[in-house]
C-alpha cells in the first residue's frame, strides 16, 4: 500500500498542485536535431514519461545560448524560431496531468573541445590534466558577459513558458556555469562576483531574481543545486545551505538536491560514502530541512519502495527523484503507486574492459541507447550486452563516442 508516494504535493507559492511524490528528474538525451530543436523522437521520449505516472517530469540540458553547447545533441532554447517544437515537446510532456518543467542551462567551461573554441567560466581555470582533453580552454567572463548570461536565462525562462511548460529548473549543480561561480576552485575572482560566498552566490541569485521577475509571480521555478562538490577547495554543504536560505526571497518552489562535479561525478553514486541508506544526499536533505521552507527534492541512490516512503515519512525530502531506473522503464511510478513493484534492478552495464568502464563512460552510452529505443517507439532492453552496446556505439558514432558524455 502507497500512502506517502501518492499524496499530492501542494506548491504553496504558486497555487500549482504536483500529483505525487515522483519525480523524473534530468537526464541528458543528446536527442536534438542538428539545428538544435526537440526531434519528433525527443518529443516521444516525454509522452513515455508523462504517461509512465510522475507527478513532475523535468527536462534534460536546455540550453540558454547556442555559443555554448555541453555536448553534441543538445536542446538549445535562446529564440521563438521553432517554438511551435517547443509546444509540440510540452504538450506531450504534461499529457497525463502531470508538472512538465524545463530545465535551463549553461555549461560553462564543461563544453566539449570540436563543438566550441571556448568556455566560459567565472575564472580562466583549466580543468585538470586529465579533463583537459575533452573539454575545451576556458576564458572568464567579463562583468557585462555576466550580465548577458542572466538575461538569456530569463529570456529561455519566458520562451519556455510561452510554449507551455508549466515550470523551469535552474540547473545550479554538477559543475556548470552557475555551479562554477559558487565553487571556490573553479571562481577565483576578485570582484563582487568571487571571493565569500555571500559573493560567490550573488550570480545565482541575480538568475533567479531575473528569471522570477520575467515569468511572473504565478509560475514555478525550481533550482537544481549541490549538496557539495565533494572536492578539496570547493563547494562546502554549509555554503550550500546558505544559498538554499538565500533564495527564499525569490520565491523558489523546489530545491532538487544533488552533488558533485564531472571531476567527482558522486551523482552516480561513485565515491560517496555520504549516505548509510538508499539515496546518496539523504542525510543532508535532512539537515536541510531544518534549515529552510523551500519543498526539497532529492534524487538519486533510491531504489526500494520502502526506502522511499521511509524517507518521505521521515520528513527528509518533499519528492522521490528519480532519472536512469526510467531509462529502462518509463512507467515505474505508475507500477509502483499500483502495488506492481517494489524494488528498482538496475543492470550493473560494464564491458570488463577497464579502460572503457573506468568513469561511467560506458553506463552513460548503454543508458543514452535505451532512451534512443524507447524515443523512437521500441520498449527498453534491459538485458542488452554492454559489450553489443559499445560495438553498436562503436559502429554508429566511431571513437567521438568516448568523449564525455553527460549523466
Amino acid at each position: 500500500m502507497t500512502y506517502y508516494l501518492s499524496e499530492p504535493l501542494l506548491l504553496e507559492k504558486r497555487g500549482a498542485i504536483v500529483k505525487n511524490r515522483f519525480m523524473k528528474s534530468a537526464m541528458s538525451e543528446g536527442m536534438a536535431s542538428e539545428d538544435h530543436a526537440p526531434t519528433e523522437e525527443l518529443i516521444h521520449l516525454y509522452e513515455r514519461w508523462a504517461e509512465g505516472g510522475a507527478g513532475l517530469v523535468v527536462t534534460g540540458n536546455v540550453m540558454i545560448t547556442g555559443d555554448a553547447l555541453g555536448e553534441p545533441g543538445n536542446v538549445v532554447l535562446e529564440d521563438a524560431s521553432d517554438l511551435h517544437l517547443f509546444r509540440k515537446w510540452a504538450k506531450a510532456g504534461k499529457k497525463n496531468g502531470n508538472e512538465f518543467w524545463m530545465q535551463i542551462n549553461h555549461p560553462g567551461k564543461q563544453v566539449v573541445r570540436g563543438l566550441v573554441k571556448e568556455g566560459h567560466a567565472p575564472s580562466a581555470i583549466p580543468f585538470s590534466p586529465d579533463l583537459q582533453r575533452f573539454f575545451a580552454p576556458p576564458r572568464a567572463l567579463t562583468t557585462a558577459g555576466i550580465h548577458e548570461v542572466i538575461r538569456r536565462f530569463k529570456r529561455t525562462a519566458l520562451l519556455a513558458k510561452e510554449a507551455g511548460f508549466t515550470g523551469v529548473q535552474i540547473h545550479a549543480a554538477h559543475g556548470y556555469l552557475i555551479s562554477q561561480f559558487l565553487s571556490p576552485r573553479h571562481n577565483q575572482r576578485t570582484d563582487e562576483w568571487g571571493g565569500p560566498i555571500e559573493n560567490r552566490a550573488r550570480f545565482l541569485r541575480e538568475v533567479c531574481r531575473a528569471v522570477r521577475s520575467e515569468v511572473g509571480e504565478d509560475y514555478p521555478v525550481g533550482v537544481k543545486i549541490n549538496s557539495a562538490d565533494f572536492m578539496k577547495a570547493g563547494f562546502t554543504e554549509e555554503e550550500s545551505i546558505y544559498v538554499i536560505k538565500s533564495l527564499e526571497e525569490f520565491g523558489i518552489d523546489l530545491i532538487e538536491i544533488s552533488g558533485g562535479t564531472y571531476e567527482k561525478a558522486v551523482m552516480t553514486g561513485k565515491g560517496t560514502t555520504e549516505s548509510k541508506r538508499e539515496a546518496y544526499f539523504l542525510e543532508y536533505a535532512e539537515r536541510l530541512k531544518k534549515e529552510t521552507t523551500i519543498p526539497i527534492a532529492v534524487t538519486g541512490g533510491f531504489r526500494t519502495k520502502e526506502g522511499m516512503e521511509q524517507a518521505l515519512a521521515a520528513g527528509g525530502t518533499d519528492m522521490i527523484g528519480l532519472a536512469r531506473p526510467l531509462a529502462v522503464d518509463p512507467s515505474i511510478p505508475d507500477k509502483l503507486l499500483k502495488g506492481e513493484l517494489e524494488t528498482l534492478d538496475l543492470p550493473a552495464v560494464k564491458t570488463g574492459i577497464p579502460a572503457i568502464d573506468k568513469g561511467g563512460m560506458m553506463e552513460i552510452m548503454w543508458f543514452s541507447q535505451q532512451l534512443d529505443r524507447i524515443g523512437k517507439g521500441q520498449e527498453a532492453k534491459p538485458n542488452f550486452s554492454p559489450k553489443l552496446s559499445l560495438l553498436k556505439s562503436l559502429w554508429e558514432n566511431g571513437t567521438g563516442i568516448l568523449k564525455k558524455r553527460r549523466v
